[in-house]
C-alpha cells in the first residue's frame, strides 16, 4: 500500500469522525479520488500564499497551473489584502506582532498520529489568530465551533505559547467565492476544556476503530458513504416513515421532513451514480437494469465547411451576434474599469425564491415584499 500523505485522523476531516468515530478505518478501504473542484482548490491555496509570501517579502517562485485565471487572480489577491489588513489590526496594540504562512502543525498532543497545516497565523500577546482559506463555491463554511479550525488553533498553541500569554483565540474562514468571511473567537480555557472533555475521548474511539457509526450532514464528503450500512440503514428508515404516513400531511410533519430530505436525496443520487459508473466504466451488470444511450443532440461535424457549404447555397444570415455575458466582460476590463464603465449600467434582480433553514444567514423575504420587488423591476423596463 502507497504511504498516505496525510494522517487518518485529519483535521479537514473532524467534523465526520468526531460524530462518526467508525468512519476513518472504514475509509481506508477506499481510494482516494482528486475531483476538479480538489485540484482547483490547491491551485488556488498555492497561489494566495505565494501572494501572501511575496507581500511578506518572503521568498516564493510563482505558480503555474492549468486553473489560473483572472477569477482566480482577484480572489487570491483579496485573501492576501485580508491577511494584511488584520496584521496591521494587530499591530495597532502588539507591534510585533507576526504572521505565518503555512505553518506545519504538530496534533498528536490530542489526536493520534493527527497533523495538519494552517494556511495563515497571525500572533500578537494576547491573541492568536487562525486563518483558512476556502476556494470552494459549494457549500457555505461557518467557523462557529468548527472543529477543523479548533484542531489547527490547539496547534498553533503548542507551538506559540510559550512565547506569549494568549487569552483567547480567532478563527476565521475566508471564502471568497461564496463572499463570506466567518470568524468564531473563544477563550484559550474553553478551547483546552473541549480538547480534553471531547476531541481526546472521541479521536481515541476514532483511531481504534470503535465507536458507533452515525449519518448526517457529514457523509457528504466520506470515501465509504455509498457503501456504508449505516447511512443505507438511516435513510431507508426516513424513506419508510415517509411512506407510512397518512394520505395528507400535517404541516408539523412536513416541518419534520423538511430538513431531512436534501440527505436523502444526496445518498439516492449516490447510490445511483455508483451503480452507473460500475455499468459503464467497469461492465458490472445489474439485475433488471440495462445501459442504453440517452438523448443527444444533433451537432456540426466541421463548422467551417457547414458556413462554406451555406454561404454557397445563398444562405449568408447564418450568425447569432450577441453581448458576452457579465462575467466575462468584468474579466475583460479588469473590475475597476468594469465599475467604472459599466457600474451604472448593471442590475442585480432578486434572485429565485429558495425554501431553506431558519438559520441561513440571507434576510427573509416575505411575500408580498417579493412581489413589490418584482413589479418595481417590471416598472423600470
Amino acid at each position: 500500500m502507497p504511504a498516505r500523505n496525510h494522517a487518518i485522523l485529519s483535521p479537514s476531516s473532524a467534523e465526520r469522525w468526531l460524530h462518526c468515530t467508525r468512519a476513518p478505518r472504514f475509509e481506508l478501504d477506499f481510494a482516494d479520488k482528486e475531483t476538479p473542484a480538489a485540484a482547483e482548490g490547491t491551485a488556488a491555496h498555492a497561489l494566495a500564499e505565494h501572494k501572501l509570501k511575496k507581500a511578506l517579502k518572503m521568498r516564493s517562485r510563482r505558480p503555474i497551473s492549468s486553473f489560473d485565471s483572472d477569477e482566480m487572480e482577484g480572489f487570491t489577491d483579496d485573501y492576501r489584502d485580508y491577511i494584511l489588513e488584520q496584521w496591521e489590526k494587530e499591530k495597532q496594540t502588539c507591534p510585533d506582532a507576526k504572521v505565518y504562512v503555512e505553518t506545519k502543525l504538530d496534533l498528536t498532543r490530542y489526536v493520534p498520529g493527527s497533523f495538519g497545516t494552517s494556511d495563515c497565523i497571525i500572533v500578537s500577546d494576547s491573541r492568536l489568530h487562525v486563518i483558512d482559506f476556502k476556494y470552494g463555491q459549494g457549500i457555505v463554511v461557518k467557523a462557529e465551533e468548527n472543529p477543523q479550525m479548533k484542531l489547527y488553533a490547539l496547534g498553533a498553541l503548542d507551538l506559540y505559547e510559550h512565547l506569549y500569554d494568549f487569552e483567547e483565540v480567532s478563527m476565521t474562514i475566508f471564502q471568497p467565492r461564496r463572499e463570506n468571511i466567518s470568524t468564531w473567537t473563544e477563550s484559550v480555557k474553553e478551547l483546552k476544556k473541549w480538547a480534553i472533555d471531547v476531541l481526546k475521548p472521541k479521536a481515541k474511539l476514532a483511531n481504534e476503530g470503535n465507536g458507533d457509526f452515525c449519518c448526517g450532514d457529514w457523509c457528504l464528503f466520506c470515501k465509504a458513504a455509498v457503501k456504508c450500512r449505516a447511512r443505507a440503514e438511516a435513510n431507508l428508515s426516513l424513506a419508510r416513515k415517509e411512506f407510512a404516513l397518512p394520505p395528507k400531511l400535517t404541516d408539523e410533519e412536513i416541518e419534520e421532513l423538511l430538513p431531512l430530505l436534501p440527505r436523502l436525496t444526496k445518498w439516492a443520487n449516490d447510490i445511483s451514480s455508483y451503480a452507473s459508473n460500475m455499468a459503464i466504466h467497469h461492465g458490472k451488470k445489474w439485475k433488471n437494469w440495462k445501459l442504453v444511450h440517452g438523448r443527444s443532440n444533433r451537432k456540426y461535424k466541421d463548422e467551417s465547411a457547414v458556413i462554406k457549404a451555406a454561404e454557397k447555397a445563398g444562405f449568408h444570415d447564418i450568425y447569432i451576434r450577441k453581448l458576452i455575458s457579465i462575467t466575462e466582460m468584468e474579466k475583460l476590463m479588469g473590475k475597476k474599469t468594469f465599475q467604472d464603465v459599466l457600474g451604472s449600467l448593471i442590475m442585480k434582480p432578486p434572485g429565485k425564491l429558495t425554501l431553506v433553514p431558519s438559520t441561513d444567514k440571507r434576510p427573509e423575504v416575505t411575500i408580498a415584499n417579493a412581489k413589490e420587488e418584482f413589479k418595481t423591476l417590471e416598472e423600470k423596463k
